[in-house]
């Protein structure tokens, strides 16, 4: 009896559990809004830490980052059912949370319209909504339908910086999420000699002359503010500098490919063509 006590108390204390209902844990910020855009935030006991969105999920307990979990970390919360991000791992903590009997769903990374109603459905099917998936599919597809995507004028120079600090500067090529929303928003990302992201240097910001530079906020935050984006070595050789134009959106907005695509897509517009 006392073991049964212990236990209803254990799950009582984890938000969102409940005897009842599966145990959920989810390993990707953009795989947490979607199950919360489904309606089932009250399955998940625990989040990784890029799911900052929404707040309520921001509260859940933390499991790590979903590229670097540890699976006695994740065993401890007792989950039923780990919904992954295709790019969580490492493989071996992901392996080691499948021998041990949980239910383990990967969804799609692809970052692009067509990845993101994917991963709509994939989730929905994961945790046992199909009807909500399909219904927020659509809404997403008639946003996106109703989201004119005719650049307003020539399409802008545009370069994305990701910074976890003043001294680890990495730039976006193409085969990324800042790359596809980039295009899609109407402009031109200036980094397209190679794919994924590589450090920052002087002479590939001279040589890009980008008119846009765009951020994440916490990228923006972690450099020190737009003041410090000038500070960078090549950056007052640009077009950007000139014009003093950066602009910096929520990261999991801007990148995530998520439910509020349509959202990111028309805001990133507007930076682009103020």
């Amino acid at each position: 009896m006392k073991l049964l006590v212990c236990m209803m108390a254990l799950m009582t204390a984890i938000p969102g559990a409940s005897a009842d209902s599966p145990r959920v844990v989810c390993l990707g910020g953009v795989v947490t809004e979607i199950v919360w855009a489904l309606g089932a935030g009250s399955m998940v006991v625990a989040v990784d830490d890029s799911s900052i969105y929404p707040e309520d999920a921001a509260a859940r307990p933390k499991v790590g980052y979903f590229r670097m979990i540890s699976a006695e970390g994740v065993l401890s919360l007792r989950p039923d059912l780990i919904v992954a991000h295709e790019h969580a791992g490492p493989p071996e903590a992901l392996s080691q949370l499948e021998r041990a009997g949980v239910k383990l769903i990967r969804v799609t990374a692809a970052n692009s319209i067509a990845g993101c109603l994917q991963r709509i459905r994939e989730i929905g099917g994961a945790i046992g909504r199909p009807e909500a998936a399909e219904a927020l599919e659509k809404h997403v597809a008639l946003n996106l339908a109703a989201w004119s995507d005719t650049p307003p004028g020539p399409a802008p120079r545009v370069l994305f910086v990701f910074a976890h600090g003043a001294g680890a500067l990495n730039v976006a090529g193409t085969d990324t999420a800042a790359d596809e929303i980039i295009r899609l928003a109407g402009g031109r990302n200036t980094m397209t000699g190679f794919r994924g992201y590589r450090p920052l240097t002087a002479e590939a910001i001279v040589e890009a002359d980008p008119e846009v530079v765009l951020l994440t906020t916490g990228s923006l935050g972690g450099l020190g503010g737009i003041e410090a984006v000038w500070q960078v070595p090549g950056m007052k050789a640009t077009s950007a500098f000139t014009h003093r134009r950066v602009a910096a959106m929520d990261d999991l907005l801007l990148l995530g490919f998520g439910p509020r695509l349509p959202d990111a897509l028309r805001e990133l517009s507007g930076l682009l063509f103020p």
